[in-house]
């Protein structure tokens, strides 16, 4: 087995902005598993917010190569479970040969990953079409460049409750909002009543991922469901989120690939949660691993390689009535 990896950068439609950090390019590491002739695909984004870089993912898959091409391994789990140790303080790079792992070892079994999994891609959700901060009449622009039945909007900024109101003039979509930690327990909780009259169906994140006592009060007291996502990092946290938030939003990145990511997702069901995966800015190879499980959820954010000007691979096509595979086994993604 010959494990490869390189960079590709990611140019966006526009620049993409959240309440913490702003990009017009996104750099992502492609792995690639090789082996009789079968070659498995997985991706991983950098990210400065949780410093994730190129060099760091490197040397995290340098340090497991051994590891990975002594090929002394039966299943995608049992790698995750050998490389554990290096790569615990760099999820992204293990997300990316988690992926990869899977890819070729569904293609070896001559079965699509939602096949092998049991799931049925009829009971995809529709993901939802995110629109970044940004003035308001650049991100009513975005809502119409690209009309769509669910927007997520990004908010974290003073004039979030102006935003909505003014986007809300322009669609009759389901509005979800993301505050990206940029609000206290106070606006949380005070703001809920009014984004509920404005058609928004939930709120991703209002608060630090620290502040679990105003999560707490957010949950008791907040009009709308609450949903996880850096507060919800890796699988011990499903279980502490439980009673402060509604449901969680797995990220495969953050939390090392699919093999946990399944776990979280069952752990989170197993306690009454709703369950959503979300994306980063990245390629049809992670979109199309997301689109695999998507079965599983209530909620699904997979929109990053709609996003970008320039897509280095194929994969899913996402309309809003459908998700359509591409040909071929594993999760089927390809380099153009």
């Amino acid at each position: 087995m010959k494990l490869s990896y390189f960079v590709e950068d990611l140019p966006l439609k526009h620049t993409f902005t959240i309440a913490h950090q702003s990009r017009d390019i996104q750099d992502t590491l492609i792995v690639k598993l090789e082996e009789d002739g079968l070659i498995g695909l997985g991706e991983s984004t950098t990210n400065p917010f949780y410093g994730m870089t190129v060099e760091n993912m490197s040397k995290s898959l340098d340090d497991s190569r051994d590891i990975v091409e002594a090929g002394e391994w039966d299943t995608p789990e049992h790698l995750w479970e050998l490389g554990r140790n290096n790569f615990k303080v760099n999820p992204f790079a293990q997300c990316a040969l988690d992926m990869a792992a899977w890819d070729l070892f569904t293609k070896k079994k001559g079965k699509k990953l939602y096949e092998y999994l049991e799931l049925n891609p009829k009971n995809i959700p529709t993901t939802n079409f995110t629109i970044g901060i940004d003035t308001v009449p650049k991100m009513v622009a975005k809502m119409k460049e690209v009309h769509w039945p669910i927007y997520k909007i990004k908010l974290g900024t003073d004039d979030d409750l102006e935003i909505v109101r003014e986007l809300r003039k322009h669609t009759d979509a389901i509005f979800r909002i993301d505050a990206n930690c940029a609000w206290t327990a106070e606006q949380a909780i005070s703001y809920s009543g009014e984004l509920k009259k404005l058609g928004v169906e939930f709120m991703e994140q209002p608060l630090g991922k620290d502040d679990l006592d105003g999560m707490k009060e957010v949950f008791i007291h907040s009009e709308l469901p609450v949903i996880a996502d850096e507060s919800c990092i890796i699988e011990a946290d499903v279980k502490k989120c439980h009673g402060l938030f509604h449901g969680i939003n797995v990220k495969l990145v953050k939390a090392g690939g699919i093999t946990p990511g399944l776990r979280m997702i069952h752990e989170a069901k197993s306690l009454g949660m709703k369950t959503m995966v979300g994306c980063m800015t990245e390629s049809s190879i992670g979109i199309t691993a997301i689109a695999h499980i998507a079965p599983l959820l209530d909620y699904v954010d997979m929109d990053g390689a709609m996003l970008l000007s320039k897509d280095p691979a194929r994969g899913v096509t996402i309309t809003p009535e459908k998700v359509t595979f591409p040909e071929g086994n594993g999760i089927g993604a390809s380099l153009v």
